[in-house]
């Protein structure tokens, strides 16, 4: 794990540096890159393409990023909304609350494939209707209620334990 690191953080540096247009992000999804691969059962199986394989994980997480960032954008177009339908802020422990919940749903959605969590942030986040889900994903208005119940149960299994 150290060969890989020494050989191959200061190429990843510099590819997500252009890739993002900032040193501090490309620094932190380095990290992040090489924190993933350590704590991966993946790396006992042996990498034959450093490189790919650095650059696979480094787009999972710059994935993971993006759909984290939807939910936050998203919360902060809420609290906007709720402000001005109502002259009290929310307190601080309101938003703690919603971040955590909002952290606690990341986490339980990162385990899913694709389709299901996608199916899931545009149901029960953004309001869309299985039909529009249906269309969006390209598969059937049957498939959108399989992957719902899919994340719904996956979100079960992992709150249950």
């Amino acid at each position: 794990m150290t060969t890989l690191y020494c050989e191959h953080r200061g190429w990843l540096f510099n590819w997500l540096r252009r890739k993002l247009g900032s040193a501090d992000n490309a620094a932190d999804l380095t990290q992040d890159t090489f924190l993933r691969i350590i704590t991966s059962r993946d790396t006992l199986l042996g990498i034959r393409e450093p490189r790919a394989f650095l650059v696979t994980t480094a787009n999972h997480l710059m994935a993971d990023r993006a759909r984290r960032k939807v939910i936050e954008d998203a919360y902060l177009q809420e609290l906007a909304l709720a402000a001005v339908h109502r002259t009290g802020a929310p307190s601080p422990q309101q938003i703690l609350e919603t971040v955590q919940a909002l952290t606690q749903i990341e986490a339980v959605l990162n385990g899913l494939a694709d389709k299901p969590r996608q199916a899931f942030l545009l149901h029960y986040l953004d309001g869309e209707p299985q039909r529009d889900i249906a269309g969006h994903l390209g598969v059937s208005e049957r498939m959108v209620r399989k992957y719902l119940v899919q994340a719904l149960t996956h979100c079960q299994f992992l709150l249950d334990n």
